[in-house]
């Protein structure tokens, strides 16, 4: 193409943003996504906006903020999977531009740009667009706080105040933690500068009390929770301290694997989780790094460097050492990564540039393979479609850019990221979503009998019923609960095959419909395969109780 690279730049930026809007439009996966959307719709329901509850129960994990976030959005536009999903895209346009400036203050516009095309294309960014947790927002959170901090080195103090304030947003959506990857950075550069003297500057410590001043609606509703109620059974004990678990069980609890939520770690988890998250970028990512360790590599670039490369480093380490490790977790560097990368690959020579191509056509030929195979033994509607879409794209990037060039890369990793988000978003989420029982139920009760009053029998995990359903969703956890409220008129339950025996010989019950279950979070090749899936089916009923 003869567009100047900045224009092009702009012009990929636009097209991702339109093909990551594609998500907007379709239904909330579990376990999260449904969860958090349910609890905010609790929020509306209950028009309480300080107490937390999920599943039926007081519920104590993540800090309020993106439950807020999300019930502001139902507030607004009604209670639906568009308004829960909205607020996540919208502040993740935001995170991409923070990312532009930052690079741009740093190093120059066409890093900017180059930045933010890679964040916008990493393959992590854009499943987190359709299945919506927390993490797009502390992404956004953490770097907009980065940027203010950069700024305010040198100019306004209100670069205090707002980036205090991000950083307070930053651990109202996930604790104390994010602090690291806001200050580490900041921390080593200035003692590798010889910038002592910022360390003891005062308004770094008015930006610490900032921080906690702007957390006190957090603190306020976990002490009326929880600390002013010690009876409440939470991690099924007493005298949980809603305070204690946010300052330390959340955060060092679960680094130390001493609190209630443990997990199992693996100090490569993040290494490889990398390499498929980070997708097309990762080769370059990786390629970048070690040219980093490089000192002649180092010499020619901003000091600023420092600050990106040291939150990222210290974040990754403190990430792969902890016992509590998930995939999206990572997220929170991408930004940083998406720096290294962009920067790195502005410095490849010709020799280079056809190295990384050959990668690129290898990862392309993969994916079309993989794609095409997926689509036919799944077997969802217009199968044949999606794979002449994919193939139609990919055709096009090979026709449009070509050289060895910068732009090529860019070009085509772009137009990978497009193909493969417009299969998932268009093809295969719609076609996963129909075994999601609790979703589909909860649509179909709401459409087909709106008075009902939903409750779920000793099943916790009805996240997306939860949310679909009509008005408030009862948790009934045994057949004593279920006696309590039998008399309620128009009671709906839904109810897993096992306990539909049990519940036809013992009450005067109704099956209104069935639907098939999967839990399509952990997919495996029994059930991608059309010709066993229903081997591995499970099913769930509504059942109205007369």
């Amino acid at each position: 193409m003869n567009l100047k690279d900045t224009t092009l730049y702009k012009i990929l930026i636009a097209a991702l943003v339109i093909v990551s809007s594609f998500a907007l439009f379709s239904g909330v996966m579990e376990p999260d996504g449904a969860l958090y959307a349910s609890m905010a719709k609790n929020i509306i329901i209950y028009k309480d906006w300080l107490n937390l509850y999920g599943r039926g129960a007081d519920w104590l994990d993540k800090p309020h903020l993106t439950f807020w976030i999300a019930a502001a959005s139902f507030k607004l536009f009604g209670i639906s999977a568009f308004a829960y999903k909205l607020p996540n895209f919208l502040f993740g346009l935001l995170g991409v531009w923070y990312l532009y400036k930052l690079a741009k203050d740093i190093y120059d516009e066409k890093t900017g740009l180059i930045s933010a095309l890679i964040f916008l294309s990493a393959l992590h960014i854009g499943t987190s667009t359709f299945d919506v947790r927390a993490e797009i927002y502390i992404t956004t959170f953490t770097l907009a706080s980065i940027y203010h901090y950069y700024k305010a080195q040198h100019y306004s103090f209100w670069h205090v105040v707002a980036g205090s304030f991000f950083a307070a947003c930053a651990i109202l959506i996930k604790g104390i933690f994010v602090l690291i990857p806001v200050f580490a950075g900041f921390i080593i550069y200035w003692l590798f500068t010889k910038q002592y003297k910022q360390l003891w500057q005062p308004k770094w410590w008015i930006a610490i009390v900032l921080i906690f001043v702007f957390i006190t609606p957090e603190l306020y509703s976990l002490y009326t929770q929880f600390d002013l109620h010690p009876e409440k059974v939470v991690f099924n004990r007493t005298g949980v301290s809603g305070l204690k678990f946010f300052f330390w069980d959340s955060q060092f609890g679960r680094f130390f694997n001493n609190g209630p939520i443990k997990g199992k770690g693996d100090i490569s988890f993040f290494l490889h989780t990398t390499l498929w998250a980070f997708l097309p970028w990762s080769v370059l990512l990786y390629a970048a790094v070690v040219n980093l360790f490089k000192k002649k590599n180092r010499d020619n670039l901003a000091p600023e460097s420092i600050i990106i490369w040291a939150s990222a480093a210290v974040t990754f380490l403190i990430f792969s050492l902890s016992k509590f490790q998930l995939p999206h977790y990572i997220l929170i560097v991408f930004p940083q990564f998406a720096i290294i990368t962009a920067l790195y690959l502005q410095k490849l020579e010709i020799k280079g540039l056809k190295g990384f191509l050959i990668v690129q056509n290898v990862i392309y030929a993969l994916v079309i393979i993989l794609l095409s195979a997926l689509a036919y033994y799944f077997g969802f509607n217009n199968y044949v479609i999606a794979i002449i879409m994919i193939a139609i794209i990919f055709i096009v990037a090979f026709i449009i850019f070509k050289g060895f060039k910068v732009e090529t890369i860019i070009g085509r990793s772009v137009f990978l990221f497009i193909g493969l988000m417009a299969y998932l978003f268009v093809f295969f989420y719609p076609a996963l979503l129909k075994y999601q029982s609790g979703s589909e139920a909860g649509t179909w009760l709401k459409k087909n009998y709106p008075t009902a009053k939903p409750a779920v029998l000793n099943y916790i995990d009805a996240f997306s019923f939860d949310f679909y359903a009509p008005g408030e969703v009862k948790y009934l956890r045994n057949y004593e609960d279920l006696n309590q409220y039998k008399n309620t008129k128009d009671l709906v339950l839904y109810v897993s095959e096992v306990e539909l025996p049990k519940l036809k010989a013992s009450y005067n019950v109704q099956v209104l419909n069935s639907f098939e279950y999967f839990h399509i979070s952990k997919l495996t090749p029994k059930f991608l395969n059309k010709n066993s899936r229903n081997r591995v089916l499970e099913h769930f009923y509504l059942v109205k109780v007369n």
